[in-house]
């Protein structure tokens, strides 16, 4: 099955000049939501994770499946303010400004090893802000994985770990 066949490209979505990926096509489409996750499956289990972490807030739709279906727990990495009790904040630079991203402080265990997952990868720079944060719980980062990748972004050259990605736009 070709996966691809499944995103919908929206023009000008944000705003203008911004080509949006949507995944709402994909899983709204049984077969090929679940071989979206038969290959997520696929592509993680050897990177053995113990937890998954999945970046808000479509890598949940992406995270919590995958960790049903391997038998796993899933934990989220949500943007500063949205998570209750206490958290751990990581703070990166965006092109223009600054963003920072929080996890529950008990979330993860130190040494768990643990897989970080989102809809799309661009630029990298939340994926690798998650990476730090979970690096910083003292978490064992094994791998990152996404359904979508902007290859033309460059966005896994900032990531030091393994990026597994279903499906590739060159431009």
């Amino acid at each position: 099955m070709d996966l691809k066949q499944h995103i919908r490209q929206v023009p000008d979505f944000p705003k203008p000049g911004i080509l949006f990926y949507d995944i709402s096509t994909l899983l709204a489409h049984p077969q090929a939501w679940q071989e979206t996750v038969r290959q997520l499956v696929g592509a993680i289990g050897p990177e053995k994770p113990d937890i998954l972490a999945g970046i808000e807030s479509r890598g949940f739709l992406v995270a919590a499946p995958l960790a049903l279906q391997l038998g796993l727990g899933f934990v989220m990495i949500r943007k500063q303010g949205k998570l209750p009790g206490a958290t751990i904040p990581y703070t990166y630079d965006l092109e223009y400004g600054s963003d920072t991203i929080e996890m529950q402080e008990d979330a993860v265990k130190p040494g768990q090893r643990v897989v970080v997952l989102d809809d799309l990868l661009a630029t990298g720079g939340t994926m690798r802000a998650s990476v730090e944060l979970l690096r910083k719980m003292g978490a064992d980062v094994r791998g990152c994985a996404c359904i979508i990748e902007l290859a033309f972004l460059s966005g896994r050259e900032k990531i030091d770990i393994p990026v597994h990605s279903l499906i590739s736009f060159e431009s």
